[in-house]
C-alpha cells in the first residue's frame, strides 16, 4: 500500500474526499498514531517494556519490540494512519506489511530541534528550534509525510523557517509526496498569555497557507488544542481545510478520551497521538476505544471503564487505579469537559 497513488485505496482517502467535499459523518474522524519516535529521542523513545500480569516495567523495549508493536496495530486496521521514521517504514514496506491495509504509510519529512525531546540529558527545548531535515524524499517508502513548523512571534526565526518549508514542499513536488503540516506551539517565551497562544498560531497558519497554491497546500493540518474557541475559529475560517489535532504529552486516559471528545465536538477531523498510545498498556485495545470515542458510540468516563474492563478481562493491570485514570488532569481539557 505504499506505491504512488495507491493511497486511493485507503481509508485516509475516502474520508477527507468526503470532509472535503463537507459530506462529514460519524466514523470520518481519523485517528493516526505517531510511531515516529525514534527521531525525537534514542533508547527510550520506544516505550516501557512491561509485564502484563504484574503492570511492572524492565527497562525500555528495543527495536525489534517496538517494530512488532507497530505490526501488530496494522493487523488490527482500525487507524487510518501510521506515521513513522523513513527507517522504519521501509522495514515495513520491504515486509509488506501496508499490502492488505487500509491504513496509509506517512514518515515524517523532517524533525526540527524543538522535537528532539526524548534525548536522555538533552536541552533542546530550552532554545529556539532549528529546522532539520534527515529523511530523503526520493528514497522514502511512503506516499504522505508530516512537516513541522514552530513560530515563536520572532521574524527572523519564523521567516527562516518558513524559507525552509518553502524548499521542502519543492523537494515533495518534485518526488511526488503528498505532505500535512504541523504547527507546534511556541516552546520558548514569546510574550504571549496561553489564552493568545491559539488565535496567534490560528493567524500564522492562515497568513502562511494564503502564499501557497492548491498544488502546494498540506493535506491537513495538526494543531495543539488550545481550547474550543481557537479550534472553532480556525475550523470555520475556511471549510476546506482539514484540522487535526495532536495528542501532546501523557495524563490519564480520561484526558486521552476527553481530548478526543473535545476535538471532534468543536471541529476537528483528525487527532495523531503518540505517547498516549505508545505508552498505553494495551495499545490494540486503547486505538479500539479511541475509535467509539469519536465515532460517539460512548463518552469520555464510558470509554475509561470500559478500557479498564478490557485490561482486566484480559489478565493485565493497569498503570493506574480507575478512580485515579477518570480524572481529567489537562487544565485545558477541564475548561470545557463533555462529560461529568
Amino acid at each position: 500500500m505504499t506505491k504512488k497513488n495507491e493511497y486511493k485505496k485507503t481509508r485516509f482517502f475516502e474520508k477527507i474526499s468526503r470532509i472535503r467535499a463537507g459530506d462529514y459523518k460519524i466514523g470520518d474522524f481519523m485517528i493516526a498514531d505517531a510511531k515516529d519516535v525514534d527521531v525525537a529521542g534514542g533508547v527510550p523513545s520506544m516505550g516501557l517494556r512491561r509485564d502484563r500480569v504484574t503492570g511492572k516495567s524492565s527497562g525500555y523495549r528495543n527495536r525489534l519490540e517496538f517494530l512488532q508493536q507497530v505490526r501488530d496495530l496494522i493487523k488490527q486496521d482500525v487507524l487510518d494512519i501510521m506515521l513513522s521514521s523513513t527507517a522504519t517504514i521501509e522495514q515495513l514496506a520491504d515486509e509488506g506489511a501496508f499490502e492488505n491495509s487500509k491504513i496509509i504509510s506517512a514518515f515524517r519529512g523532517n524533525e526540527a530541534t524543538d522535537a528532539w525531546v526524548g534525548i536522555r540529558g538533552g536541552r533542546y527545548r530550552d532554545f529556539p528550534p532549528r529546522p532539520y531535515r534527515g529523511a530523503a524524499l526520493e528514497f522514502a517508502r511512503a506516499p504522505l509525510c508530516l512537516y513541522s513548523l514552530t513560530y515563536i512571534n520572532d521574524a527572523e526565526h519564523d521567516a527562516s523557517s518558513l524559507e525552509a518549508y518553502a524548499r521542502f514542499r519543492a523537494d515533495a513536488r518534485m518526488n511526488g509526496k503528498m505532505h500535512f503540516l504541523e504547527v507546534f506551539n511556541p516552546n520558548v517565551e514569546t510574550g504571549l498569555s496561553r489564552d493568545q497562544v491559539g488565535f496567534f498560531i490560528n493567524d500564522c497558519v492562515v497568513r502562511t497557507l494564503a502564499s501557497l497554491t492548491r498544488q502546494e497546500k498540506p493535506e491537513f493540518l495538526k494543531v495543539a488544542y488550545n481550547g474550543p474557541g481557537s479550534l472553532e475559529e480556525l475550523v470555520q475560517h475556511d471549510p476546506s481545510m482539514v484540522v487535526g489535532i495532536m495528542g501532546g504529552g501523557g495524563g490519564t486516559h480520561r484526558d486521552t478520551f476527553e481530548l478526543l471528545a473535545q476535538a471532534e465536538r468543536y471541529g476537528a477531523r483528525l487527532a495523531l497521538f503518540g505517547r498516549k498510545i505508545n505508552g498505553a498498556e494495551d495499545q490494540c485495545l486503547m486505538i479500539t476505544w479511541m475509535r467509539r470515542v469519536v465515532d460517539r458510540e460512548v463518552n469520555s468516563i464510558e470509554a475509561v471503564r470500559g478500557y479498564h474492563a478490557d485490561l482486566q478481562r484480559q489478565g493485565c493491570v493497569a498503570d493506574r487505579s480507575l478512580e485515579n485514570d477518570l480524572q481529567i488532569t489537562d487544565s485545558m481539557l477541564k475548561d470545557a469537559v463533555t462529560d461529568t
